[in-house]
This record gives structure tokens, sequence and C-alpha cells, in this order.
């Protein structure tokens, strides 16, 4: 025998630590299907339906599911007006961030044996920062500014806290959406220090996370630069951005406290998706012809059939599966809104969104970085899980002895290979209920009554908002989300 193969002396009877362990793995991934029945919601203008379909479903998130639950519990209340209750949930998000900082080493080890569904969800962090974004939202959105300042300062806390764990410049360290919100709601409340510090924060980090956020510095950032800098007569600041904004057209904050502000949101198209990525690893020629055959060169030309497959490649005994994250992205059609104001005397003014977040792009950068360590476990994993299942397989043909060795070992070696492939399976859990990108308007507006229409342009885009009206007074500032799917 082996000398490296774990040695099993009481026969059959020790294949039922490892079965135990492998048969864990049912029912244990995540439901997608309650992703589907939320978004046909939306796309039927039915949030009360979506946030209904989600609480419905908290028994499949499981108690590894729950920070997962809270984020997707939020964002759907959210859309279905129910603010307060969005942030409850919310909060207990964030609550369940802080509490998984620790880990069982119970958990870890079922995970490492079967895979990492089996773990608590803990989100990335640009999940983390966007549980106070949204929620920022949630009371910007009821008027409750002096609340969503709590929140501003809070992300402010995470992404510098975030900022001095991470030291390579190039990872996910800082998030020019969250800082422009933060500095819009300062500026809204009248602190016009703070506002600037996080304009600037957010053009910086805006600059810093171009080149792989695919977001450009939003020219109104540029604008509120110039306006708060001269606000507060820094001369210096405010030389130094006329000079590197020559062509941007700003408003001064005195005309501004006499008109009201009308910020519009829109959450547009859909998180992007995981499947798995299923790398067969063959260690015979045998089993690599047997992997050529079933896979193909580069891929199977038709759908995976994972029971077929931990059949086949369990009689075969020599296929290491491994399963990797990949990331599907469901980008969005809307290329831009077009927010209408009209007054009660028929006079109107239009503005055009820009977009500010490009939720797709965090998440595949997340992944990116999380992917060779993701990598290295999903290997080291595989190759545990195949040398248990050949210790427990001759350790059945030892018992079985010379005459029932054959048979019992291909029977065993079925089921543990088997159940070894079967069982690998990549973490595809992430905060779906997220949109593929967020677009901002601003209008600037004398006070009184105001019908707002708002229309999003692109390729098949049909969905609008009309029939909102709203009354302003000066120096105010009224925040509105919206929810577009395509």
């Amino acid at each position: 025998m082996n000398p490296f193969l774990p040695r099993f002396a009481h026969g059959p009877i020790s294949l039922l630590p490892f079965l135990a362990v492998l048969v864990l793995v049912t029912g244990c991934g995540p439901s997608v299907n309650r992703y589907l029945l939320v978004e046909q919601s939306l796309l039927a203008g039915d949030p009360q339906r979506a946030a209904s379909i989600v609480e419905q479903t908290e028994k499949e998130y499981g108690a590894k599911g729950r920070l997962l639950y809270a984020m997707d519990r939020g964002m759907v209340l959210q859309l279905a007006g129910r603010y307060q209750q969005s942030s409850a949930a919310l909060e207990q998000a964030e609550e369940e961030v802080e509490r998984l900082y620790t880990r069982t080493i119970r958990s870890e080890t079922a995970a490492f044996l079967t895979n990492d569904n089996m773990l608590p969800y803990e989100g990335d962090a640009y999940e983390h920062v966007m549980i106070n974004v949204v929620n920022a939202l949630n009371y910007a959105a009821q008027g409750q500014l002096q609340e969503a300042l709590v929140e501003a300062r809070r992300i402010d806390h995470r992404l510098n806290v975030l900022s001095d764990r991470v030291k390579d410049a190039a990872r996910y360290r800082n998030d020019g959406f969250a800082r422009y919100l933060s500095g819009i709601l300062y500026e809204a409340t009248g602190d016009l220090n703070n506002a600037f510090i996080a304009y600037r924060n957010a053009h910086e980090a805006y600059g810093s996370t171009r080149g792989w956020s695919k977001m450009s510095v939003p020219p109104s950032l540029r604008s509120d630069l110039l306006r708060t800098a001269e606000a507060l007569s820094l001369t210096t600041e405010f030389a130094e951005y006329r000079q590197a904004f020559p062509d941007v057209e700003w408003q001064s904050r005195s005309s501004q406290e006499q008109l009201a502000q009308v910020v519009m949101f829109s959450y547009n198209g859909r998180a992007p998706r995981k499947e798995d990525l299923f790398l067969d690893l063959p260690i015979s020629l045998d089993a690599a012809q047997l992997v050529l055959l079933n896979r193909g060169v580069f891929q199977s030309p038709y759908p995976r059939d994972r029971v077929a497959d931990s059949v086949l490649y369990g009689l075969n005994g020599e296929v290491v599966r491994v399963a990797l994250p990949r990331l599907v992205p469901q980008k969005t059609r809307v290329v831009s809104e077009s927010m209408t104001l009209t007054d009660s005397l028929g006079h109107s003014v239009t503005v055009r969104s820009e977009p500010v977040q490009n939720v797709t792009a965090l998440a595949e950068k997340s992944l990116s970085e999380r992917l060779p360590a993701i990598t290295v476990k999903a290997l080291a994993r595989a190759a545990t899980k195949f040398v248990m299942a050949e210790g427990v397989t001759r350790g059945a043909q030892h018992a079985a002895g010379k005459d029932g060795a054959p048979w019992v070992g291909l029977l065993v070696g079925l089921l543990t290979h088997g159940l070894a492939v079967a069982s690998e399976e990549a973490d595809k859990r992430s905060w779906q209920t997220l949109p593929d990108e967020i677009h901002m308007a601003r209008a600037s507006v004398p006070p009184g009554q105001y019908q707002v229409s708002i229309r999003p342009s692109g390729h098949g885009a049909t969905e609008g908002k009309d029939g909102q009206t709203v009354t302003l007074t000066a120096g105010q500032t009224i925040f509105i989300l919206q929810r577009v799917m395509q």
C-alpha cells in the first residue's frame, strides 16, 4: 500500500466518515431560482413581490447565507419603497460582516473536504461598502439627511481601514462612487468642508481605479470641486482645478443656494452572476483520453451532466475535478437617462444622467484578486479528496480479501471517486440583486412644484418613470431612486 495514503483497518465501516462528509454537499449550493423570480417580478414592475420572494426563501439561504439574505432583502425592500425595513435589514448585514471575522474550524474542515459553499458567505469588500451606500440612499430618499450622513461616515471609515489593510494600489481599496455620494450628502446639509474633502477623495479614487473600473471622472464631480473650493476660499486648490478643468461649466455656491436640487440615482441592469468552470485533470494517459472524449479539446459541445461525469470518472478513478468560479456579465442596455422637471406653468428643465458606478467591474476586480488563492485551495482540496478516495478504496479491497477485491474496488471506487467529483463545486454566491451600473442625474431648479419624468435611452430601452410630483424649497436637495432592469 502506498505509504502516503491513509490506512483503513476496519473494512467497509471505514467508509462512513468519508461518505458522511461528502453527502453534506447535497443541497448546499445556493438556489438560482429565487433570483429568476425576483428578476421577473422587477421586470413586471412589482418590487413588492420581489421582496416577498426573498423573504419567503429565507430558509434556502440557510445559516451560511445570512449575510447574503440580509443584503438581498435590504436591496429589494428599498426598491419596494419600504425604506425603514430595508435599513433594518442592511444593519443586520453590517452586523453579520463584523461577526464573520471569526470562523469555526469545523466549517473550514467541512469546506475543505467538499466545497466553499459549506462556509458562511462573508461577501466581498466592495459589497461591504455597498451595504452602507444602499443604506445611505435609503435615508436620503426619505429626506433623513443626518441619518444618511451616519452612513457616509461609515463609508469613510470602512474605506480608510481597507486602504490601510490593502497596500497594493492596484487592488480594490477605494471607491469613487461611495466617496462621491458622501460629498453630495455633506453638501446637501451645508457641510462644505467635508463635502470638498469627499469630492477630492472621489476624484482621486476615480482616477486611480480608471484602468480596471472602466469609469471616468463624472463631469459633475469636476463642477462640484470648483464650486466648493471657491465657496471655502481655497484659492490654491481652486486655481489647480480651474487649470485642470478649463472647459467645465459650474455654478457658484451662492447662486445655487437660491435654487433647489433634485438628485436621481438609477440602478440599471443586473449584477453579474457566477457559474462553475470545471477543470478535469487526468493523472494517467487513459484518463486523459477519457477526459478528451467526454469534454472535447477545450470544452464540451453539450451542457455538462454532472451525474454522468461523476459515474464516468468514478469508474475510471484517475480524474481529479477542480471547480473555479467564472463571472458572467449581464450588461445593461441603458446608455443614459433623461430627467425632465416640469413646473405648473409648463416650463421644463431636462438633464442627462452620467454613469457613476460600474458594479460589474467591481465584481470582476474582486474575483480576479481572489482567484489565485481560490485556485490553490481548490487544487489542494481536489487532491486531498482524491487521496482519501484512493485510501478508502484500497482499504475496502484489503478487507474484502483476494477474491472479492476487484469487485469491491470497482464499486467502492465508483462511490468514493464519483462523490469526490460530484462534491466539487465553486462558490457562486454574490449579491445578485445589485444592478450592473448606477447612473446619476442632478438638476438645479427654482423653488416650486414639479412633475418629474425619467426616460432611459439605449438599444431596446423602454422603461420610464412618470407622474411623481415634488415640491421644492430654496436650498433643498431631494433624492429619487429608480430601478431599470434592461
